[in-house]
């Protein structure tokens, strides 16, 4: 799938994503006309869970997951280092993902799923903690913000949610 500009619909005036994913990730994109959601949901004080689904060459052992869940040093931007505050990460053994992705497995390399959910979002940040943990990550996808989650949405596909139930699923105040 390509930008969502790419996708054929008659978006309203003022649409936009609320966060980000680059342009290897796949996933959740919340689009709203609502200005206010993007302060409230990422900018405020009050963290909101983000949970990925990540696929990794080679095993992960329950050491470097433990790495991840208690914080792991990664470079970021201006190339000062950063140490991710902890996180949940599991080993997923069936990811529940429905959905095609040109990387292909082989064989004769073993792989990892994990669920990685945090609280922040810095730059490629799933990306560099498993980096930090030895591990390459081959396929990004979000899977839910808060209690928004991803489902059975197949790419270019969108869902439109009633904004109190928008608001109510993402945990932010309803005005």
């Amino acid at each position: 799938m390509g930008l969502i500009g790419d996708l054929a619909i008659d978006w309203p005036q003022g649409i936009h994503a609320v966060g980000r994913l680059d342009n290897l990730s796949e996933g959740l994109l919340i689009l709203t006309t609502n200005k206010k959601v993007t302060r409230l949901l990422f900018e405020d004080k009050t963290p909101h869970t983000r949970t990925y689904m990540v696929l990794v060459n080679h095993a992960v052992t329950q050491e470097r997951l433990q790495q991840l869940r208690d914080g792991v040093p990664f470079r970021i931007r201006g190339g000062n280092m950063y140490t991710s505050i902890p996180c949940e990460a599991e080993i997923v053994t069936e990811p529940g993902i429905c959905f095609p992705h040109p990387y292909v497995m082989t064989k004769n390399i073993p792989y990892t799923w994990l669920r990685i959910t945090l609280t922040e979002g810095k730059y490629h940040q799933v990306r560099k903690m498993v980096a930090a943990i030895h591990h390459r990550c081959k396929r990004l996808i979000r899977v839910s913000i808060e209690d928004l989650v991803l489902g059975d949405l197949q790419p270019g596909e969108v869902r439109e949610v009633a904004e109190k139930d928008f608001f109510m699923l993402l945990k932010i105040k309803y005005n």
